[in-house]
């Protein structure tokens, strides 16, 4: 069975279109943060495009007044405005790839890999650091198990290395994980830098999918 079909079958996927979600990835956040309450008032959403968790982010954590004063400012700057005195999003979504805007979030275009992302993400926080950093990015699958869980996992070690820059004290991080051999040495590093390390597996990921996710509670304990 082609993917497409495949997908067309998934519940979650006919969900996604049902209630506006650009993937069915969204309903593994939610589920996620049903478990393990993510609330907070900074959130960046890493490897975002196309956007299914950054939605999630902006239901549960942005006030809805100041979705509508974004949406303001975005049609203020079309037509000349300047955009002061209008609330700053409070997540922000990075990606390489350009992603569609969402009311709610700022998107940087940007490498994980670089300082100078991570720069541009404490810039927009004005100096301060997020609360919590998810990443729900993955290469593209070859279905090669051991090829494709040491690629995810140099990808997520990305990741964590972007956070411990982004990252407050105490803060939250939450990542796809594939199973394989690498695990226990990313579990170990995670172990260093969080206080309560957990591997969860919602029910919105397939189950013959090899991804798990971390999450990650009290950094720099």
């Amino acid at each position: 069975m082609g993917r497409l079909s495949r997908d067309k079958r998934d519940v979650f996927y006919r969900k996604a279109k049902e209630t506006g979600y650009r993937a069915r990835s969204a309903f593994k956040l939610i589920q996620i943060d049903n478990e393990f309450d993510l609330l907070v008032h900074r959130a960046v959403d890493l490897c975002a495009a196309p956007g299914g968790w950054s939605q999630v982010l902006v239901e549960r954590i942005v006030p809805q007044d100041a979705v509508a004063k974004t949406e303001a400012s975005t049609k203020d700057k079309l037509n000349g405005a300047s955009g002061e005195n209008i609330g700053t999003p409070a997540i922000v979504a990075v990606d390489l790839w350009p992603m569609e805007p969402l009311p709610g979030v700022h998107c940087i275009q940007g490498d994980i890999t670089s300082l100078e992302t991570a720069q541009k993400i404490i810039q927009h926080f004005h100096g301060r650091r997020a609360e919590l950093v998810v990443c729900d990015g993955a290469p593209d699958v070859t279905n090669l198990h051991s090829f494709d869980s040491y690629t995810q996992s140099q990808l997520l070690l990305s990741a964590i290395n972007i956070s411990t820059h982004v990252l407050s004290p105490n803060g939250i991080f939450v990542a796809k994980i594939f199973r394989g051999r690498d695990v226990g040495l990313i579990y170990t590093q995670l172990q260093l830098l969080f206080e309560n390390v957990v591997c969860a597996k919602p029910t919105a990921s397939r189950n013959a999918s090899i991804e798990s996710f971390v999450v990650c509670r009290g950094f720099g304990y």
